[in-house]
Protein backbone atom coordinates (compact mmCIF):
# COMPACT_ATOMS: atom_id res chain seq x y z
CA UNK A 1 0.00 0.00 0.00
CA UNK A 2 1.15 3.51 -0.79
CA UNK A 3 0.83 5.99 2.06
CA UNK A 4 0.99 9.78 1.89
CA UNK A 5 1.95 11.72 5.01
CA UNK A 6 0.94 15.33 4.57
CA UNK A 7 1.60 18.40 6.69
CA UNK A 8 -0.51 21.44 5.66
CA UNK A 9 1.00 24.90 5.29
CA UNK A 10 0.40 27.28 8.17
CA UNK A 11 -1.16 30.04 6.08
CA UNK A 12 1.48 32.61 7.02
CA UNK A 13 4.89 31.65 5.69
CA UNK A 14 7.06 28.77 4.57
CA UNK A 15 8.49 26.68 7.37
CA UNK A 16 12.18 26.80 8.24
CA UNK A 17 12.37 23.04 8.59
CA UNK A 18 10.39 19.85 7.97
CA UNK A 19 8.28 18.30 10.71
CA UNK A 20 9.85 15.39 12.56
CA UNK A 21 6.60 13.43 12.93
CA UNK A 22 6.58 12.64 9.21
CA UNK A 23 10.03 11.05 9.25
CA UNK A 24 9.35 9.15 12.47
CA UNK A 25 6.14 7.62 11.14
CA UNK A 26 7.85 6.78 7.86
CA UNK A 27 10.46 4.82 9.81
CA UNK A 28 7.81 3.17 12.04
CA UNK A 29 5.73 1.99 9.07
CA UNK A 30 5.63 -1.84 8.79
CA UNK A 31 7.62 -3.37 5.91
CA UNK A 32 5.90 -3.78 2.58
CA UNK A 33 4.43 -0.28 2.38
CA UNK A 34 5.74 2.79 0.55
CA UNK A 35 5.57 6.15 2.34
CA UNK A 36 5.63 9.52 0.52
CA UNK A 37 6.13 12.79 2.41
CA UNK A 38 4.77 16.19 1.42
CA UNK A 39 5.11 19.27 3.61
CA UNK A 40 2.85 22.06 2.37
CA UNK A 41 5.16 24.66 3.89
CA UNK A 42 7.95 23.55 1.59
CA UNK A 43 5.97 22.27 -1.39
CA UNK A 44 2.87 24.38 -1.88
CA UNK A 45 -0.05 22.52 -3.47
CA UNK A 46 -3.70 23.41 -3.95
CA UNK A 47 -6.41 21.05 -2.70
CA UNK A 48 -7.08 19.89 -6.26
CA UNK A 49 -3.38 19.25 -6.86
CA UNK A 50 -3.16 17.12 -3.73
CA UNK A 51 -6.22 15.09 -4.74
CA UNK A 52 -4.82 14.54 -8.24
CA UNK A 53 -1.50 13.44 -6.74
CA UNK A 54 -3.27 10.96 -4.46
CA UNK A 55 -5.21 9.54 -7.39
CA UNK A 56 -2.27 9.37 -9.80
CA UNK A 57 0.01 7.70 -7.25
CA UNK A 58 -2.78 5.30 -6.20
CA UNK A 59 -2.40 6.25 -2.55
CA UNK A 60 -4.25 3.87 -0.20
CA UNK A 61 -4.02 5.90 3.02
CA UNK A 62 -3.35 9.56 3.83
CA UNK A 63 -2.05 10.62 7.24
CA UNK A 64 -2.40 14.30 8.14
CA UNK A 65 -0.86 15.96 11.18
CA UNK A 66 -1.71 19.52 12.10
CA UNK A 67 -1.28 22.01 14.88
CA UNK A 68 -4.22 24.23 15.81
CA UNK A 69 -3.36 27.10 13.48
CA UNK A 70 -3.19 24.71 10.52
CA UNK A 71 -6.16 22.53 11.31
CA UNK A 72 -8.76 24.37 9.17
CA UNK A 73 -6.58 23.78 6.11
CA UNK A 74 -6.00 20.19 7.23
CA UNK A 75 -9.75 19.57 7.50
CA UNK A 76 -10.35 21.04 4.06
CA UNK A 77 -7.67 18.87 2.45
CA UNK A 78 -8.88 15.79 4.33
CA UNK A 79 -12.44 16.36 3.11
CA UNK A 80 -11.29 16.66 -0.50
CA UNK A 81 -9.25 13.45 -0.26
CA UNK A 82 -12.09 11.51 1.38
CA UNK A 83 -14.46 12.74 -1.33
CA UNK A 84 -12.09 11.08 -3.82
CA UNK A 85 -12.57 7.79 -1.98
CA UNK A 86 -9.26 7.59 -0.10
CA UNK A 87 -9.30 7.08 3.70
CA UNK A 88 -7.72 9.74 5.93
CA UNK A 89 -6.32 9.42 9.45
CA UNK A 90 -5.51 12.59 11.42
CA UNK A 91 -3.38 13.16 14.48
CA UNK A 92 -1.37 15.70 16.43
CA UNK A 93 -2.01 17.98 19.43
CA UNK A 94 -5.18 19.61 18.12
CA UNK A 95 -6.88 16.39 17.06
CA UNK A 96 -5.90 14.81 20.38
CA UNK A 97 -7.69 17.59 22.28
CA UNK A 98 -10.65 17.80 19.86
CA UNK A 99 -11.13 14.28 18.47
CA UNK A 100 -14.94 14.58 18.20
CA UNK A 101 -14.49 17.60 15.93
CA UNK A 102 -12.31 15.62 13.50
CA UNK A 103 -14.65 12.64 13.18
CA UNK A 104 -17.91 14.59 13.30
CA UNK A 105 -19.10 13.49 16.73
CA UNK A 106 -19.64 17.11 17.81
CA UNK A 107 -22.51 17.54 15.36
CA UNK A 108 -20.35 19.07 12.65
CA UNK A 109 -19.07 17.58 9.41
CA UNK A 110 -16.74 14.59 9.45
CA UNK A 111 -13.22 15.30 8.22
CA UNK A 112 -11.34 12.07 8.97
CA UNK A 113 -12.03 8.35 8.86
CA UNK A 114 -9.86 7.81 11.93
CA UNK A 115 -7.93 9.78 14.54
CA UNK A 116 -4.70 8.92 16.33
CA UNK A 117 -4.63 10.39 19.83
CA UNK A 118 -1.46 11.37 21.66
CA UNK A 119 1.96 10.14 20.62
CA UNK A 120 1.40 7.70 17.77
CA UNK A 121 4.67 5.75 18.00
CA UNK A 122 2.87 2.56 19.10
CA UNK A 123 -0.45 3.02 17.29
CA UNK A 124 0.82 3.94 13.82
CA UNK A 125 1.79 0.37 12.82
CA UNK A 126 -1.69 -0.81 13.89
CA UNK A 127 -3.33 1.94 11.83
CA UNK A 128 -1.37 0.97 8.73
CA UNK A 129 -2.22 -2.73 9.03
CA UNK A 130 -5.91 -2.00 9.68
CA UNK A 131 -6.03 0.34 6.67
CA UNK A 132 -4.38 -2.28 4.46
CA UNK A 133 -7.19 -4.69 5.43
CA UNK A 134 -9.85 -2.02 4.95
CA UNK A 135 -10.75 -2.17 8.65
CA UNK A 136 -9.84 1.23 10.07
CA UNK A 137 -11.20 1.96 13.53
CA UNK A 138 -12.43 5.44 14.38
CA UNK A 139 -10.12 6.10 17.33
CA UNK A 140 -6.62 4.88 18.07
CA UNK A 141 -5.26 5.59 21.52
CA UNK A 142 -2.08 4.43 23.30
CA UNK A 143 -2.40 1.91 26.11
CA UNK A 144 -3.26 3.37 29.51
CA UNK A 145 -1.81 2.64 32.91
CA UNK A 146 -3.74 1.83 36.10
CA UNK A 147 -4.42 5.54 36.65
CA UNK A 148 -5.91 5.97 33.17
CA UNK A 149 -2.91 7.90 31.85
CA UNK A 150 -1.47 7.23 28.41
CA UNK A 151 1.62 5.03 28.44
CA UNK A 152 4.30 7.17 26.81
CA UNK A 153 7.02 5.82 24.51
CA UNK A 154 10.30 5.46 26.40
CA UNK A 155 12.40 6.63 23.38
CA UNK A 156 14.74 3.71 24.06
CA UNK A 157 15.40 2.24 21.60
CA UNK A 158 14.77 5.15 19.23
CA UNK A 159 13.96 4.72 15.52
CA UNK A 160 17.00 5.31 13.34
CA UNK A 161 15.93 7.85 10.71
CA UNK A 162 18.07 7.29 7.58
CA UNK A 163 18.85 10.96 6.94
CA UNK A 164 21.79 9.98 4.74
CA UNK A 165 19.37 8.43 2.20
CA UNK A 166 16.30 10.65 2.33
CA UNK A 167 15.38 13.15 -0.39
CA UNK A 168 15.36 16.55 1.31
CA UNK A 169 15.23 18.71 -1.82
CA UNK A 170 11.82 20.18 -1.00
CA UNK A 171 13.18 21.40 2.34
CA UNK A 172 16.25 23.36 1.18
CA UNK A 173 16.27 26.86 2.65
CA UNK A 174 18.30 28.34 -0.19
CA UNK A 175 15.86 30.09 -2.59
CA UNK A 176 15.91 28.41 -6.02
CA UNK A 177 17.06 31.63 -7.70
CA UNK A 178 20.30 31.58 -5.68
CA UNK A 179 21.13 27.85 -5.69
CA UNK A 180 23.17 27.60 -8.90
CA UNK A 181 25.14 30.75 -8.06
CA UNK A 182 25.98 29.62 -4.53
CA UNK A 183 26.86 26.11 -5.71
CA UNK A 184 29.32 27.65 -8.16
CA UNK A 185 31.21 29.34 -5.36
CA UNK A 186 32.46 25.97 -4.24
CA UNK A 187 31.86 26.70 -0.58
CA UNK A 188 29.06 24.20 -0.13
CA UNK A 189 26.21 26.68 0.11
CA UNK A 190 24.09 25.45 -2.79
CA UNK A 191 21.89 23.65 -0.28
CA UNK A 192 21.06 24.40 3.34
CA UNK A 193 18.81 22.20 5.43
CA UNK A 194 17.64 22.58 9.00
CA UNK A 195 16.90 19.08 10.24
CA UNK A 196 14.63 18.45 13.25
CA UNK A 197 15.92 16.12 15.96
CA UNK A 198 14.64 15.29 19.40
CA UNK A 199 16.67 14.09 22.37
CA UNK A 200 13.73 13.91 24.78
CA UNK A 201 10.01 14.60 25.24
CA UNK A 202 7.89 16.13 27.98
CA UNK A 203 7.91 19.27 30.13
CA UNK A 204 7.09 19.65 33.84
CA UNK A 205 6.53 23.41 33.84
CA UNK A 206 2.89 23.54 32.76
CA UNK A 207 2.73 27.14 31.48
CA UNK A 208 -0.91 28.21 31.26
CA UNK A 209 -0.95 28.87 27.50
CA UNK A 210 1.14 25.88 26.40
CA UNK A 211 -0.07 22.59 24.88
CA UNK A 212 3.16 20.69 25.48
CA UNK A 213 2.55 19.32 28.98
CA UNK A 214 -0.97 18.25 28.04
CA UNK A 215 0.23 16.35 24.96
CA UNK A 216 3.64 14.95 25.95
CA UNK A 217 3.13 14.82 29.72
CA UNK A 218 5.10 16.25 32.61
CA UNK A 219 7.59 13.39 32.97
CA UNK A 220 10.69 13.62 30.81
CA UNK A 221 11.89 10.75 28.64
CA UNK A 222 15.30 10.80 26.97
CA UNK A 223 17.03 9.03 24.12
CA UNK A 224 20.45 7.57 24.83
CA UNK A 225 23.41 9.86 24.20
CA UNK A 226 24.77 7.27 21.78
CA UNK A 227 21.71 7.40 19.51
CA UNK A 228 21.81 11.20 19.35
CA UNK A 229 25.54 11.28 18.58
CA UNK A 230 25.12 8.62 15.88
CA UNK A 231 22.38 10.66 14.20
CA UNK A 232 24.54 13.78 14.25
CA UNK A 233 27.50 11.93 12.75
CA UNK A 234 25.36 10.61 9.90
CA UNK A 235 24.04 14.08 9.18
CA UNK A 236 27.53 15.51 9.27
CA UNK A 237 28.70 12.89 6.79
CA UNK A 238 25.80 13.69 4.46
CA UNK A 239 26.71 17.40 4.54
CA UNK A 240 30.33 16.53 3.69
CA UNK A 241 29.43 14.26 0.79
CA UNK A 242 26.90 16.65 -0.71
CA UNK A 243 29.05 19.73 -0.11
CA UNK A 244 26.02 21.33 1.49
CA UNK A 245 25.12 22.87 4.81
CA UNK A 246 23.11 21.08 7.49
CA UNK A 247 22.04 22.53 10.81
CA UNK A 248 20.03 20.79 13.51
CA UNK A 249 17.05 22.07 15.45
CA UNK A 250 16.70 20.13 18.68
CA UNK A 251 12.93 20.27 19.04
CA UNK A 252 12.86 19.19 22.69
CA UNK A 253 10.49 21.47 24.53
CA UNK A 254 13.39 22.38 26.80
CA UNK A 255 16.72 20.82 25.87
CA UNK A 256 18.31 21.57 29.25
CA UNK A 257 15.37 20.56 31.46
CA UNK A 258 17.76 18.08 33.12
CA UNK A 259 21.01 20.06 33.23
CA UNK A 260 23.18 17.13 34.33
CA UNK A 261 21.95 14.96 31.49
CA UNK A 262 22.31 17.79 28.95
CA UNK A 263 25.92 18.41 29.96
CA UNK A 264 26.62 14.70 29.53
CA UNK A 265 25.09 14.73 26.05
CA UNK A 266 27.00 17.83 24.94
CA UNK A 267 30.28 16.39 26.24
CA UNK A 268 29.66 13.21 24.23
CA UNK A 269 28.94 15.26 21.09
CA UNK A 270 32.23 17.10 21.53
CA UNK A 271 34.20 13.91 22.25
CA UNK A 272 32.84 12.26 19.08
CA UNK A 273 33.55 15.34 16.95
CA UNK A 274 29.85 15.25 16.03
CA UNK A 275 29.35 19.01 16.13
CA UNK A 276 26.94 20.58 13.66
CA UNK A 277 25.48 24.08 13.95
CA UNK A 278 22.43 23.66 16.16
CA UNK A 279 19.46 25.52 17.61
CA UNK A 280 17.46 24.49 20.66
CA UNK A 281 14.75 25.69 23.00
CA UNK A 282 16.07 26.38 26.51
CA UNK A 283 14.35 28.45 29.20
CA UNK A 284 16.23 31.48 30.50
CA UNK A 285 16.41 30.22 34.08
CA UNK A 286 18.60 27.27 33.04
CA UNK A 287 21.11 29.48 31.22
CA UNK A 288 22.52 30.89 34.46
CA UNK A 289 24.90 27.92 34.44
CA UNK A 290 28.26 29.06 32.99
CA UNK A 291 29.49 25.51 32.33
CA UNK A 292 26.31 24.67 30.43
CA UNK A 293 26.74 27.72 28.21
CA UNK A 294 30.39 26.80 27.59
CA UNK A 295 29.32 23.33 26.49
CA UNK A 296 26.55 24.74 24.27
CA UNK A 297 29.11 26.82 22.37
CA UNK A 298 31.71 24.03 22.15
CA UNK A 299 29.20 21.46 20.87
CA UNK A 300 28.03 23.59 17.93
CA UNK A 301 25.20 25.59 19.50
CA UNK A 302 24.65 28.82 17.58
CA UNK A 303 21.12 29.91 18.47
CA UNK A 304 19.02 29.33 21.56
CA UNK A 305 15.25 29.84 21.42
CA UNK A 306 14.08 31.47 24.66
CA UNK A 307 10.39 31.93 25.39
CA UNK A 308 10.72 35.25 27.19
CA UNK A 309 7.01 36.07 26.67
CA UNK A 310 7.03 39.45 28.47
CA UNK A 311 9.29 41.96 30.21
CA UNK A 312 6.57 42.41 32.86
CA UNK A 313 6.87 40.03 35.88
CA UNK A 314 3.12 40.41 36.54
CA UNK A 315 2.37 38.92 33.12
CA UNK A 316 4.70 36.01 33.81
CA UNK A 317 2.90 35.27 37.06
CA UNK A 318 -0.48 35.39 35.31
CA UNK A 319 0.51 32.58 32.92
CA UNK A 320 2.25 30.40 35.54
CA UNK A 321 5.78 31.17 34.32
CA UNK A 322 7.34 32.64 37.45
CA UNK A 323 10.46 30.53 36.97
CA UNK A 324 11.46 32.89 34.14
CA UNK A 325 12.68 36.27 35.47
CA UNK A 326 12.56 39.27 33.05
CA UNK A 327 15.20 41.03 35.13
CA UNK A 328 17.70 38.32 34.17
CA UNK A 329 17.12 38.37 30.42
CA UNK A 330 19.88 40.86 29.58
CA UNK A 331 22.52 38.96 31.58
CA UNK A 332 21.47 35.65 30.01
CA UNK A 333 21.83 37.03 26.48
CA UNK A 334 25.17 38.63 27.33
CA UNK A 335 26.42 35.30 28.69
CA UNK A 336 25.50 33.63 25.39
CA UNK A 337 26.88 36.41 23.18
CA UNK A 338 30.26 36.23 24.90
CA UNK A 339 30.53 32.75 23.37
CA UNK A 340 29.12 33.88 19.98
CA UNK A 341 25.81 32.16 20.72
CA UNK A 342 22.76 34.31 20.07
CA UNK A 343 19.10 34.08 21.02
CA UNK A 344 15.77 33.77 19.27
CA UNK A 345 13.61 35.67 21.74
CA UNK A 346 9.87 35.07 21.72
CA UNK A 347 7.39 37.63 23.07
CA UNK A 348 3.63 37.50 23.56
CA UNK A 349 1.47 40.62 23.38
CA UNK A 350 -2.09 40.86 24.63
CA UNK A 351 -1.45 39.53 28.12
CA UNK A 352 -3.76 40.86 30.80
CA UNK A 353 -1.26 43.41 32.10
CA UNK A 354 -0.31 44.75 28.65
CA UNK A 355 -1.32 48.26 27.65
CA UNK A 356 -0.84 50.33 24.49
CA UNK A 357 2.87 51.01 24.08
CA UNK A 358 3.93 47.49 25.09
CA UNK A 359 5.80 47.10 21.79
CA UNK A 360 7.99 50.17 22.32
CA UNK A 361 8.63 49.24 25.95
CA UNK A 362 9.71 45.78 24.84
CA UNK A 363 11.84 47.12 22.00
CA UNK A 364 13.62 49.53 24.34
CA UNK A 365 14.65 46.57 26.47
CA UNK A 366 15.58 44.48 23.45
CA UNK A 367 17.87 47.16 22.05
CA UNK A 368 19.83 47.25 25.31
CA UNK A 369 20.67 43.54 24.95
CA UNK A 370 23.01 41.77 22.50
CA UNK A 371 21.26 41.44 19.12
CA UNK A 372 19.11 38.41 18.49
CA UNK A 373 16.11 37.30 16.46
CA UNK A 374 12.98 38.57 18.20
CA UNK A 375 9.62 37.07 17.28
CA UNK A 376 6.30 38.50 18.38
CA UNK A 377 2.95 36.76 18.73
CA UNK A 378 -0.26 37.22 20.65
CA UNK A 379 -1.72 35.33 23.56
CA UNK A 380 -3.66 32.47 22.01
CA UNK A 381 -6.06 30.19 23.93
CA UNK A 382 -5.41 26.74 22.49
CA UNK A 383 -8.10 24.15 23.23
CA UNK A 384 -7.76 22.16 26.47
CA UNK A 385 -5.08 24.46 27.90
CA UNK A 386 -5.63 26.09 31.32
CA UNK A 387 -5.70 29.46 29.53
CA UNK A 388 -8.57 28.37 27.27
CA UNK A 389 -10.55 27.03 30.19
CA UNK A 390 -10.00 30.21 32.25
CA UNK A 391 -11.08 32.52 29.45
CA UNK A 392 -14.06 30.34 28.56
CA UNK A 393 -15.32 30.34 32.15
CA UNK A 394 -14.95 34.12 32.28
CA UNK A 395 -16.90 34.53 29.02
CA UNK A 396 -13.97 36.27 27.36
CA UNK A 397 -13.61 34.17 24.21
CA UNK A 398 -14.59 36.30 21.21
CA UNK A 399 -14.11 33.34 18.85
CA UNK A 400 -14.35 30.06 20.81
CA UNK A 401 -13.40 28.04 17.70
CA UNK A 402 -10.89 30.53 16.36
CA UNK A 403 -8.96 27.75 14.59
CA UNK A 404 -11.85 27.18 12.16
CA UNK A 405 -11.42 30.73 10.86
CA UNK A 406 -7.70 31.19 11.30
CA UNK A 407 -6.74 34.87 11.30
CA UNK A 408 -2.99 35.44 11.64
CA UNK A 409 -2.05 37.85 14.42
CA UNK A 410 -5.68 38.53 15.34
CA UNK A 411 -6.59 37.62 18.92
CA UNK A 412 -9.43 35.24 19.78
CA UNK A 413 -10.23 37.03 23.04
CA UNK A 414 -10.16 40.64 24.19
CA UNK A 415 -7.26 41.58 26.49
CA UNK A 416 -8.14 43.38 29.73
CA UNK A 417 -6.30 46.62 28.98
CA UNK A 418 -6.25 46.79 25.18
CA UNK A 419 -8.57 46.16 22.29
CA UNK A 420 -7.98 43.40 19.76
CA UNK A 421 -7.04 45.93 17.00
CA UNK A 422 -4.63 47.65 19.39
CA UNK A 423 -2.92 44.34 20.14
CA UNK A 424 -2.55 43.76 16.40
CA UNK A 425 -1.04 47.24 15.93
CA UNK A 426 1.47 46.61 18.71
CA UNK A 427 2.51 43.32 17.11
CA UNK A 428 2.86 44.89 13.67
CA UNK A 429 4.93 47.77 15.05
CA UNK A 430 7.29 45.37 16.86
CA UNK A 431 7.93 43.34 13.70
CA UNK A 432 8.46 46.39 11.49
CA UNK A 433 10.90 48.03 13.88
CA UNK A 434 12.82 44.80 14.56
CA UNK A 435 13.43 43.79 10.94
CA UNK A 436 13.75 47.09 9.11
CA UNK A 437 16.92 47.51 6.99
CA UNK A 438 18.08 50.10 9.53
CA UNK A 439 17.73 47.69 12.45
CA UNK A 440 19.35 44.86 10.48
CA UNK A 441 22.37 47.10 9.85
CA UNK A 442 22.52 48.14 13.51
CA UNK A 443 22.42 44.50 14.63
CA UNK A 444 25.36 43.53 12.40
CA UNK A 445 27.33 46.63 13.37
CA UNK A 446 26.87 45.81 17.06
CA UNK A 447 28.74 42.51 16.63
CA UNK A 448 31.42 43.86 14.29
CA UNK A 449 34.14 42.28 16.43
CA UNK A 450 32.63 38.78 16.05
CA UNK A 451 34.14 36.36 13.50
CA UNK A 452 32.84 36.69 9.95
CA UNK A 453 30.77 33.50 9.94
CA UNK A 454 28.75 34.62 12.95
CA UNK A 455 27.95 37.98 11.37
CA UNK A 456 26.97 36.33 8.09
CA UNK A 457 24.79 33.79 9.91
CA UNK A 458 23.16 36.58 11.88
CA UNK A 459 22.25 38.64 8.81
CA UNK A 460 20.97 35.66 6.80
CA UNK A 461 18.91 34.51 9.78
CA UNK A 462 17.38 37.96 10.14
CA UNK A 463 16.31 37.93 6.48
CA UNK A 464 14.64 34.53 6.93
CA UNK A 465 13.01 35.32 10.28
CA UNK A 466 11.50 38.46 8.81
CA UNK A 467 9.45 36.09 6.66
CA UNK A 468 7.57 34.76 9.69
CA UNK A 469 5.51 37.96 9.56
CA UNK A 470 6.13 39.57 6.17
CA UNK A 471 5.28 37.62 2.99
CA UNK A 472 8.44 36.80 1.01
CA UNK A 473 7.63 33.67 -0.95
CA UNK A 474 8.44 34.76 -4.50
CA UNK A 475 11.44 35.98 -6.47
CA UNK A 476 10.31 39.60 -6.52
CA UNK A 477 9.94 39.71 -2.73
CA UNK A 478 13.42 38.24 -2.23
CA UNK A 479 15.03 40.63 -4.72
CA UNK A 480 13.35 43.54 -3.00
CA UNK A 481 14.56 42.29 0.37
CA UNK A 482 18.13 41.93 -0.90
CA UNK A 483 18.03 45.45 -2.35
CA UNK A 484 16.72 46.94 0.90
CA UNK A 485 19.52 45.28 2.85
CA UNK A 486 22.23 45.87 0.25
CA UNK A 487 24.58 47.80 2.56
CA UNK A 488 25.37 44.99 5.03
CA UNK A 489 25.20 42.40 2.23
CA UNK A 490 27.72 44.30 0.08
CA UNK A 491 29.98 44.87 3.07
CA UNK A 492 29.99 41.20 4.04
CA UNK A 493 30.44 40.13 0.40
CA UNK A 494 33.52 42.34 0.06
CA UNK A 495 34.93 40.92 3.25
CA UNK A 496 34.27 37.37 2.03
CA UNK A 497 36.00 38.07 -1.30
CA UNK A 498 38.97 39.51 0.56
CA UNK A 499 39.19 36.43 2.77
CA UNK A 500 38.93 34.16 -0.29
CA UNK A 501 41.71 36.02 -2.11
CA UNK A 502 43.95 35.92 0.95
CA UNK A 503 43.31 32.19 1.27
CA UNK A 504 44.15 31.62 -2.42
CA UNK A 505 47.30 33.71 -2.14
CA UNK A 506 48.43 31.85 0.96
CA UNK A 507 47.68 28.53 -0.70
CA UNK A 508 49.71 29.52 -3.78
CA UNK A 509 52.64 30.60 -1.64
CA UNK A 510 52.60 27.33 0.25
CA UNK A 511 52.55 25.31 -2.97
CA UNK A 512 55.47 27.38 -4.37
CA UNK A 513 57.69 26.79 -1.34
CA UNK A 514 58.71 23.20 -2.18
CA UNK A 515 59.65 24.24 -5.71
CA UNK A 516 61.76 27.14 -4.38
CA UNK A 517 63.57 24.82 -1.99
CA UNK A 518 64.28 22.35 -4.81
CA UNK A 519 65.69 25.11 -7.04
CA UNK A 520 67.90 26.32 -4.23
CA UNK A 521 69.20 22.79 -3.67
CA UNK A 522 69.94 22.38 -7.40
CA UNK A 523 71.76 25.70 -7.46
CA UNK A 524 73.84 24.61 -4.49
Amino acid sequence: MKILLYNPDNGVTRNFMPHLWMFLLQELTPPGHEVILIDGNAKAMTDDEIVRFVQQEKIGLVGIGAMTRMVAKAYRVASAIRAAGVPVVMGGPHVTECPDEAIGRDGGPRYADAVALGEADSTWPLIVEDAARGQLKEVYQPERDAKGVDVKPSLQPYPSIPWEKLDLNQFSLVPKMFRSFLSGLGAGWGSFHVVPMETGRGCPYGCEFCTVTGFFGDSIRFRTNESVVDELLRLKERARKQRGQIAVFFIDDNLAINVKRTKSLLRDIIAANAQLPWVAQISANLLRDEELVDLIAASGGQWVFIGMESIDPANMADVNKNFSKPGEYGAVLQRLAQRNVYAITSFIFGMDNDTVGVADRTLNELHSWPPGLPVFGQLTPFPATPLYDRLAKAGRLARPKHWMDFAPFWMAHTPLKMTIPEARQETDHAWRMSYSPKRNQEAIDSISDAPFRYRLSHLVSRLFFRGIYFPQMNKRAWLNLVFQNRRPLISLTKEAVGMWRAHRKNKTQLSDEPATVMNQQKAA
